[in-house]
């Protein structure tokens, strides 16, 4: 009797191996760095240096946050307009202006680098870049009839940039007494408009 599942063992990732302990390591180099600086500089100073970090990782949230409700916002207004809203470059979003907030907020000192890292434009578009090559290659490898794939048929890329929305109807269902499809919702139905 066949079940349709697959009885090849699956491989595990190395993502999901390594990466519990890429976490373990760097709590342990956290703190150890918080001792070593509180060891050469003072209690006070780890617990200042901290609170500042908490306090910046804030303050950066809350401006990304304010931001991106701004770009939303104004989104809407050119919608309803009719205008088109000019495309986002990869690194321009407030998503990792916002991750960089996160990891100033959580205590230690090598988050706090890699926060403060990710706050120079330079690095912030660079990781955008990488990231949107990486989506898009893994959506390109996905198998046929997956998420990805619907993905990749959704959006429409034309040479000079342009993307096409569209909408994709199917009538793959058997012809019934009321015509194609069988049922009461056959009739013409008008375009998704914004």
């Amino acid at each position: 009797m066949t079940t349709g599942i697959s009885a090849a063992p699956r491989r595990r990732s190395p993502a999901r191996t390594f990466l519990p302990l890429a976490i373990a390591a760097w709590l342990i180099l956290e703190i150890w760095l918080l001792t070593v600086v509180a060891d050469v500089a003072g209690g006070l100073a780890v617990a200042a240096l901290l609170a500042g970090g908490i306090v910046l990782g804030a303050v950066v949230i809350k401006r990304a946050g304010r931001r991106a409700f701004k770009n939303l916002a104004d989104t809407f207004q050119q919608a309803q307009q009719g205008k088109q809203p000019a495309p986002q470059q990869p690194g321009q979003g407030n998503g990792l202006t916002m991750l960089a907030g996160l990891l100033l907020m959580m205590p230690g000192l090598l988050s706090d680098v890699a926060g403060l890292f990710l706050l120079l434009p330079p690095v912030r578009a660079w990781i955008g870049r990488r990231a949107a090559r990486s989506l898009e290659r893994k959506m390109a490898s996905a198998p046929a009839g997956s998420f990805g794939d619907a993905f990749q048929q959704a959006r429409i890329h034309y040479p000079d940039g342009k993307v096409v929305q569209g909408e994709v109807i199917r009538e793959d269902r058997p012809e019934g007494p009321g015509g194609p499809g069988g049922g009461p919702d056959t009739g013409h139905r008008p375009p998704l408009t914004p």
